[in-house]
């Protein structure tokens, strides 16, 4: 046992009926950071938690301390059209004083989680403004199919109050367990493209109601290249994440919903990015990346695989830090996802024996996409190197795309490898545009130029054998289109 993660392994008197299972090595004095302000508190989890990368064994936790109990107000007035802009945005202005601005507090926190027979507790961490009053814990020798609690505890100083949130999540199941499995997954998400003034984004709070084992959002989390303000230097940069975080929508689905993160142009620098472009005013490439690694927790790589059960294996791309650069010509050395992602996602892929595999991308792999777009594998900018990932998968037979970027829902059926490619579409309404409503191509199966979300989901039917769902929803929770398929016997040498 380290040092750094102490845990304690207890035995109870719990039995087999599930009787009451206590907390131990807590402080007596707790305060909710979800309750109305209390007299004298002086640290809050005003930006909430995120339960990220769960596998069957591990998790990392991770929050930011807060020094005002809610988010700075929204003033200003939006533009009606599409983004809804603020009007009369002051960029110069008092980043604190911004709207949705959540101010850090220096202090110390330490996160426990508990099950019958298991108690973990970290060390106390410091949170101070280098890593933006950030902290991540990740903590191993889980066990699959467990429901955890979690409690995040928080503190400025030694001796000083202690104040405290709570959550829950479950792991996944093991590899051969053929269990039901649902999850939901979105894209596209600019602060000031809100469609509810209290809680933020509708399509989180409709999300919630699903109940999923877990949650994808395939990138743009935030935007720093659009006011409210434009992200030109670190704190603006922040700025946007704690805007993000602090709305009680989002705030309430992670506490009960595991996270995986992916990163796309907009939540790393600005439209279109690759390492070439280095600058957004003094927000500096490697900047992005410091941010982002503060807010969106990793085990390790940005690329990685996860297993849930017998049925579902998922694969996050990442899209961003190995690309060539975007105006350079196709061809055999032109990429996004470099050379060692490439051999991994073959090589994962190949071995795997999940009957059904999930590719999320951050961006487009089908399509289909505007013609002057230079961004994305649907694109003829990268069309070698798209040709072998949708042969890739066509190879696989039970192998699905879900991508994020665009800002419209479809779902769209390749018309060489019959590959299909799910895109979500953007969080809000407010969001959604880019592609004209009635402008259906070939490869089209549904098309809807608005927000929302979808879902997936993993189910073993009687006479049926294994299945799986895929379902676009309205920003409200309304079906509005569904897919179905159920598993098929490939022959990987043909």
């Amino acid at each position: 046992m380290s040092a750094k993660n102490r845990r304690y392994f207890l035995k109870t008197a719990a039995s087999a009926t599930g009787a009451a299972f206590a907390w131990t090595h807590l402080s007596p004095l707790y305060a909710s950071a979800d309750s109305p302000e209390v007299e004298g508190q002086d640290v809050f989890f005003t930006n909430g938690m995120k339960i990220a990368e769960v596998s069957n064994t591990a998790v990392i936790i991770w929050t930011r301390l807060c020094a005002q109990a809610r988010p700075q107000p929204i003033v200003h007035q939006r533009r009606e059209e599409v983004f809804r802009h603020p009007l009369a945005f002051d960029e110069s202005g008092s980043v604190s004083q911004m709207d949705g601005a959540v101010a850090g507090q220096n202090g110390m926190a330490r996160v426990s989680l508990k099950s019958p027979g298991f108690a973990y507790q970290s060390d106390w961490q410091t949170c101070t403004l280098e890593n933006d009053h950030t902290t991540q814990i990740e903590i191993n020798n889980l066990v699959p199919n467990q429901e955890y609690e979690v409690r995040w505890e928080a503190k400025t100083q030694e001796n000083a109050p202690v104040y405290s949130m709570t959550g829950n999540f479950r792991t996944p199941p093991e590899h051969n367990m053929p269990a039901d499995i649902s999850l939901v997954t979105s894209t596209c998400q600019y602060f000031w493209s809100f469609d509810d003034p209290h809680r933020g984004f509708q399509s989180y709070d409709a999300m919630r109601k699903l109940q999923p084992d877990f949650f994808i959002h395939t990138g743009d989390y935030i935007y720093y290249d659009k006011p409210g303000p434009m992200a030109t230097d670190i704190e603006k940069a922040r700025h946007k994440w704690h805007a993000m975080n602090g709305w009680p929508a989002l705030r309430d689905f992670f506490a009960r919903t595991p996270i995986y993160m992916l990163k796309d142009d907009h939540d790393l620098l600005r439209d279109d990015v690759d390492p070439s472009r280095p600058l957004f005013g003094k927000l500096s490439y490697a900047d992005g990346l410091k941010i982002w690694r503060e807010n969106a927790p990793l085990h390790d790589k940005p690329y990685r695989t996860i297993r849930w059960g017998q049925h579902l294996q998922i694969w996050l791309l990442e899209g961003r830090e190995y690309r060539s650069k975007n105006q350079d010509l196709d061809g055999p050395e032109k990429t996004i996802l470099g050379k060692v992602q490439k051999q991994w996602l073959a090589e994962t892929v190949s071995t795997s024996d999940a009957t059904f595999k999930l590719l999320f991308s951050p961006t487009p792999v089908v399509g289909p996409d505007r013609p002057k777009k230079i961004d994305n594998h649907a694109n003829e900018s990268y069309k070698t190197e798209g040709s072998w990932l949708r042969k890739l998968i066509a190879q696989q037979g039970n192998m699905y795309v879900v991508n994020g970027d665009r800002h419209w829902q479809y779902v769209s059926e390749d018309p060489e490898t019959k590959i299909m490619e799910f895109g979500s579409g953007p969080v809000s309404d407010y969001h959604a545009q880019g592609w004209a409503p009635d402008d259906r191509h070939p490869e089209h199966r549904f098309l809807r130029v608005k927000g929302g979300f979808l879902g997936i989901a993993v189910k073993t039917l009687p006479k049926i054998g294994p299945q799986i769902i895929f379902s676009h929803y309205d920003i409200k929770g309304q079906l509005v289109h569904q897919e179905k398929f159920v598993s098929k016997q490939v022959n990987k040498d043909e």
